[in-house]
């Protein structure tokens, strides 16, 4: 007896639909461009914004570290102790975020599930954006607080439904760059609104990091908000190029979740390569923001070509271009025959999106050149032709 069949049929389900995720295997470093089966494609696809996925700096303290220290930290920081790597890079990243103190998690992620449960549990309640990302919203879940959903970036919807809270304690959540459609949360508005209720605000920047704010200080920096947001998550995941995730704010919300965030007391620390290889990004960002500003001159000529061709990229107001298709088979169309034309976009549907959005997300990069956008524009632009989405 199979008792695993329903997969299968879910599976055979989600084929029918146009639904299913194929996974590419890239043979390459990743940057502008990759390589996949032997083939030789302009990348679209990363979340590296800067390009310092193979950034040389980033590579050699990755491989200076490994010599010194080994490779790994070896059980949890609280049991086996904290390396001095780590008490580095969490230094750092307060310096650059412009906070009182920082504590480093294994990954974006992982520092949602450990920091909204430390916060809050089931006698309070959390007000959460209705697009906020998936581990927001598993955190709240873990919690096990009550969780209001206000309206997308609607700060009056928020304070209607913060006016009849009657728990003492309030959280309001939101991301700060929204992953699927790439429009900024009104931050600004959300904190005042969250203390005029008394409730703490929490951010996520993973999609602002190295994006937003001078020389990609986040969100927070981007609204001149320091020491006004209780809560900043961060990534070093995207922008940053290697891997990890951070919590920033008060010395006293840090000390806590050193001692309440679960993933932090149950799972090892970031290896040492990907700790020093975050050093070295918050290096390269604090002196410089080149590579910042050459991301927004590529996405702003990416978009005004986007527009120009007839295509729907909703409010974006970031380097995240949707490129909106509706039905999903639609979508992994159009991204196998970009990738015929040597341009890897992915299709992305359901469940990431709503039944009915599927959409080509095109995740632009400083790393690519205006020959690169042109031959992206000319794909887009026979591909959209093709299958008859823009005229």
């Amino acid at each position: 007896m199979n008792k695993l069949i329903w997969i299968d049929k879910e599976i055979a389900r989600l084929q029918k639909e146009g639904l299913i995720t194929k996974i590419r295997t890239i043979e390459s470093p990743i940057g502008g461009h990759i390589r996949i089966n032997g083939k030789n494609l302009i990348n679209f696809c990363s979340n590296n914004y800067l390009g310092l996925a193979n950034n040389p700096r980033i590579k050699k303290a990755a491989i200076n570290s490994i010599k010194k220290y080994g490779v790994g930290p070896g059980a949890v920081r609280t049991i086996a102790g904290t390396m001095s790597l780590h008490d580095q890079l969490e230094n750092a990243l307060a310096k650059f975020k412009k906070c009182e103190a920082v504590i480093v998690f294994q990954s974006g992620f992982t520092a949602n599930l450990a920091t909204i449960p430390a916060l809050v549990g089931k006698e309070d309640t959390i007000f959460s954006d209705e697009l906020n990302h998936a581990s927001i919203i598993d955190g709240c879940r873990l919690s096990g607080a009550q969780v209001t959903r206000y309206a997308h970036n609607d700060p009056k919807d928020l304070e209607a439904k913060l006016k009849t809270c009657k728990s003492d304690k309030r959280l309001v959540i939101t991301d700060g760059v929204f992953s699927m459609n790439g429009d900024i949360a009104p931050l600004d508005k959300l904190q005042k609104i969250a203390n005029k209720y008394k409730a703490l605000i929490m951010v996520d920047d993973a999609h602002g990091e190295g994006v937003l704010g001078k020389n990609g200080r986040g969100i927070v920096d981007h609204f001149k908000l320091h020491g006004k947001v209780d809560v900043e998550v961060g990534t070093m995941s995207k922008a940053f190029g290697v891997v990890g995730g951070y919590v920033a704010g008060s010395k006293s919300l840090i000390a806590w979740l050193k001692q309440r965030g679960r993933p932090f007391l149950f799972s090892s620390a970031l290896t040492v390569p990907d700790t020093a290889a975050s050093i070295e990004a918050v290096k390269i960002l604090q002196k410089s923001d080149k590579l910042v500003s050459k991301l927004w001159k590529n996405t702003k000529y990416m978009k005004e070509g986007m527009v120009k061709l007839g295509f729907d990229i909703g409010k974006s107001e970031t380097p995240i271009i949707p490129v909106m298709l509706g039905e999903a088979k639609v979508a992994q169309e159009f991204s196998k025959l970009l990738f015929e034309a040597g341009i890897f976009a992915m299709a992305i549907g359901y469940p990431t999106v709503p039944q009915g959005m599927a959409r080509i997300r095109v995740m632009n990069s400083a790393t690519h050149t205006i020959d690169d956008l042109n031959k992206a524009l000319h794909a887009f632009d026979e591909v959209g032709h093709k299958l008859k989405v823009i005229s």
